[in-house]
């Protein structure tokens, strides 16, 4: 065809709390796909995270820092409103599971009904992260136990140092 390629710019919302090696899995090949993701991680006081926003923004950082086109950052509004800001209309999600799509798929008819110039893909992690989510590693860092399998090897020092008794 020729012609020039239009910039495409994704967001990839969550809480990412914390990142793990599912999502990465989910951010590489979103990076291959378009040319630049937006990794937007949501405060979400509601759910009660067991690491600041501050510190898993430093997580995701460094669990994707050898990934060119990703870009960090935090929102505290309507994804919606966010993708505004942030020059967007597309919207990337994880999938692992059938229960994972009925919410999602929620999820993306709600957005698509603030904003119907919203388009959500859904993308499935590699099978070796099909079972990884943020609360099963939650879950294991609360009884102690190794999650090095789960998550960037680089980010550990960053999981060791909280209060279990906090979250």
């Amino acid at each position: 065809m020729g012609g020039t390629k239009l910039k495409t710019r994704v967001l990839y919302p969550g809480t990412f709390d914390p990142i793990t090696n599912g999502h990465v899995d989910i951010i590489q090949r979103a990076s291959e796909m378009f040319d630049e993701v937006v990794v937007a991680l949501a405060v979400s006081q509601e759910k009660k995270p067991m690491f600041d926003i501050k510190k898993r923004a430093i997580m995701a950082k460094i669990a994707t820092e050898h990934i060119p086109n990703v870009e960090i950052t935090t929102f505290d509004n309507l994804l919606i409103d966010f993708a505004k800001k942030a020059n967007s209309n597309i919207i990337i999600r994880g999938l692992r599971a059938v229960s994972d799509f009925e919410y999602e798929l929620q999820m993306s008819y709600a957005n698509s009904s603030l904003d119907p110039n919203i388009e959500t893909i859904f993308l499935m992690p590699s099978l070796k992260h099909a079972f990884i989510s943020s609360s099963v590693v939650r879950a294991i860092l609360k009884h102690d136990g190794d999650v090095s399998h789960l998550v960037s090897k680089d980010i550990l020092p960053l999981l060791g140092d909280i209060d279990v008794f906090d979250s």
